[in-house]
């Protein structure tokens, strides 16, 4: 009987230990909201980075003014770059509060091009398929470990999507891998992500991004 107390304590202190390493972030949008599972044991300096963004936690230098920064970096952005059947990309601060439908600041900068004045390395390993489903939340980047606070959410997957999985480039980034870092996977809401692709560029809102240890009902 004393082994089985042992054994049940033990399995409850592990549940509990896989409850606490849940992660969630609720993309709130003017079209609704997607619920994403962060995967930190995948790729924890880009959750790492991500949430303290979306939270205040982390100094970004804003591209608009030049200034640092240390707010929310998500709230009020546009998912500014489309493709139907493909993606959703935001998360450039460009793009904060600017006005629904614009493609560039008021003083012409392009949307897409903005970031939080730092860069950071791509966590990817060779064999991985990061893509064979929809809604997964990844790191947008223009080359190998270019990732700053651009990212994007499938909707295409497979081999609709074959050329966002890593591959083998030698010396172009730093592990000899290259592709687009995968740190979430959509747990309800994805079907915004269709309409949101279809309703064009700049055309919602991301309002905020939540972060939770509790799972997202995007009710």
């Amino acid at each position: 009987m004393p082994r089985m107390k042992t054994l049940a304590a033990a399995l409850l202190v592990l549940a509990q230990t896989a409850a606490a390493e849940e992660l969630y972030a609720t993309f709130e949008t003017s079209a609704g909201k997607i619920g994403v599972r962060l995967l930190p044991g995948d790729a924890p300096g880009t959750v790492r980075n991500f949430t303290e963004l979306a939270q205040g936690k982390k100094a970004w230098t804003d591209p608009r003014t030049g200034k640092k920064a240390k707010k929310p970096l998500f709230d009020g952005t546009l998912f500014h770059r489309v493709i139907p059947g493909f993606m959703i990309q935001g998360g450039d601060p460009l793009t904060q509060g600017a006005a629904i439908g614009a493609a560039t600041t008021g003083d012409g900068q392009p949307f897409g091009t903005g970031g939080p004045g730092f860069e950071f390395a791509d966590e990817l390993k060779l064999g991985q398929k990061l893509f064979a489903k929809a809604c997964v939340l990844a790191m947008a980047n223009h080359g190998p470990d270019t990732n700053g606070s651009q990212f994007f959410i499938t909707e295409g997957f497979g081999d609709a999507v074959g050329q966002l999985e890593p591959r083998a480039c030698p010396g172009q980034a730093k592990g000899g891998v290259c592709g687009y870092t995968r740190f979430g996977e959509g747990v309800c809401g994805c079907d915004l992500v269709g309409r949101i692709a279809r309703a064009g560029n700049s055309r919602t809102r991301l309002e905020k991004v939540v972060i939770s240890s509790k799972a997202p009902t995007c009710k």
